[in-house]
């Protein structure tokens, strides 16, 4: 009996660091990026993007304000910024995402609009939240993170904004990235 509790332990404790590590971000960046240049950022509409509904979007963007403003960042009241911020939901598996464009140089006027995100008529209720960043000034992609369960789309409004809370600190956990000695 001892030995098939013992089994039963290791099978859910397996299955829980799974889930664990499943939740946890990728990212990817510049390595030639000086991140500790950026002070400033200006929030842009990816206009091919999927977004969520405008309630939604505008939480989202309000505790991505909180955190980004924790990570030493403000936000820009003009058009001058150092960093282009814009995010995505994906349907489906974060791996089936396009990004043919990341690592090229980035046009705000062919792929973006400056103003606040969900504007546009696409509307998903969740998905992976995939959140960009570009250098203003080099038109180039320097950062980006996707998390797979950054909104839980069925919870009610003041849940939803506790795991929101939670996973977008985890989603910037590594911004700005450690510099390498």
């Amino acid at each position: 009996m001892y030995k098939y509790f013992l089994l039963l332990a290791c099978v859910l404790l397996a299955l829980g660091v799974g889930r664990v590590a499943a939740q946890s971000p990728n990212y990817n960046f510049d390595s030639n990026a000086d991140f500790s240049k950026y002070k400033s950022y200006k929030w842009v509409s990816i206009e091919s993007a999927q977004h969520l509904d405008e309630l939604t979007a505008d939480q989202l963007i309000g505790t991505l304000d909180v955190e980004l403003a924790k990570k030493g960042l403000r936000k820009s009241p003009s058009d001058k910024a150092d960093l282009y911020i814009g995010y995505q939901i994906a349907r489906g598996n974060p791996k089936q995402l396009d990004h043919d464009e990341i690592g090229a140089p980035y046009e705000p006027p062919a792929g973006a609009t400056t103003g606040t995100a969900g504007e546009t008529s696409t509307t998903v209720h969740s998905g992976p939240l995939v959140l960009y960043m570009f250098d203003a000034a080099r038109n180039q992609l320097v950062w980006w993170s996707v998390l797979p369960d950054a909104i839980d789309a069925d919870a009610e409004p003041d849940k939803k904004q506790k795991h929101m809370d939670k996973a977008i600190a985890r989603l910037l956990k590594d911004y700005p990235p450690r510099k390498k000695p």
